[in-house]
């Protein structure tokens, strides 16, 4: 398939090998656990874990739309309809993909392009959401409460990688078209979407695909937020909550995967001793 083409390449090769581990041992414990138990209280883990999976798909995808509505031999020789390339306006279009930085005009890829990311967007929130899983924990202790903690966790910081790379590569295209500053910008603004859309799914009960399937359910759900976001301290303090522990915890993130290599060290076998 084209997406496990992208998926294992050399750059991204290693963190989605990381990824398919721990969503599939997070699986195998989850499956375990119903095995164990006779119930299937904890199933709904998996589905979350397939949720969480679908922005880093639709990253890679956008990403490998991207960086071919960019390379040289992308483009065509017809003139375009908008400013010239070598025009102020023109130049700074040309470093929006979808915005006519591929002359000929705007190309199916670039609206591809545009879905793509979109649909980035949409469904980011259900990789962070599973730590709101915690909930069916709060009721009253269960006799595996602790089991149950672990399960969660354990699906709930894979879900959260997994939303934080399909971040980072987004970023990473937003920082080539407008610059580093506005990447950061950028990452600040999708955390407080994102926390929105948990709350949305965690308190109005809406998912991801109601905008085609319940429009009416989100709209309402929407509007009555904000007619009086105050109206309880949950429906305030929650989002801007989360979206603080979204950003801290990817610039954290950010700030691992950006440390120097050690330089490697001769082995005591591999010291040379004098006389």
């Amino acid at each position: 398939m084209r997406i496990l083409r992208i998926a294992f390449k050399q750059e991204t090769a290693v963190p989605v090998l990381a990824l398919t581990f721990a969503s599939g041992a997070s699986a195998a414990l989850v499956i375990a656990r119903i095995v164990w138990t006779g119930q299937i209280r904890y199933g709904f883990l998996v589905w979350n874990l397939f949720l969480a999976w679908l922005p880093l798909i639709f990253a890679l995808l956008a990403c490998e739309h991207y960086r071919n509505g960019t390379r040289p031999n992308a483009s065509s020789d017809k003139p375009t309809l908008g400013p010239s390339k070598g025009s102020i306006v023109g130049r700074a279009l040309a470093r929006v993909p979808f915005l006519g930085g591929v002359r000929g005009g705007l190309r199916n890829r670039n609206w591809r392009f545009v879905g793509l990311a979109s649909a980035w967007l949409l469904f980011f929130p259900n990789a962070p959401y599973i730590f709101t899983d915690v909930i069916h924990l709060t009721n009253r202790y269960f006799a595996h409460f602790w089991v149950d903690l672990m399960l969660i966790l354990l699906c709930a910081l894979t879900g959260l990688v997994l939303g934080f790379v399909s971040l980072y590569l987004m970023q990473s295209v937003v920082a080539r078209m407008f610059g580093r500053l506005a990447s950061w910008l950028f990452i600040a603004v999708v955390a407080g979407l994102s926390s929105f859309g948990v709350y949305l799914g965690r308190f109005v009960r809406v998912n991801s695909w109601d905008i085609v399937t319940r429009p009416v359910k989100l709209y309402h759900g929407i509007n009555d937020w904000a007619s009086d976001p105050f109206a309880h301290a949950t429906s305030f303090a929650f989002p801007i909550l989360f979206a603080t522990f979204l950003f801290i915890a990817y610039v954290m993130l950010y700030a691992l995967t950006h440390l120097p290599q050690v330089p490697q060290m001769a082995t005591p076998f591999e010291c040379k001793t004098e006389v």
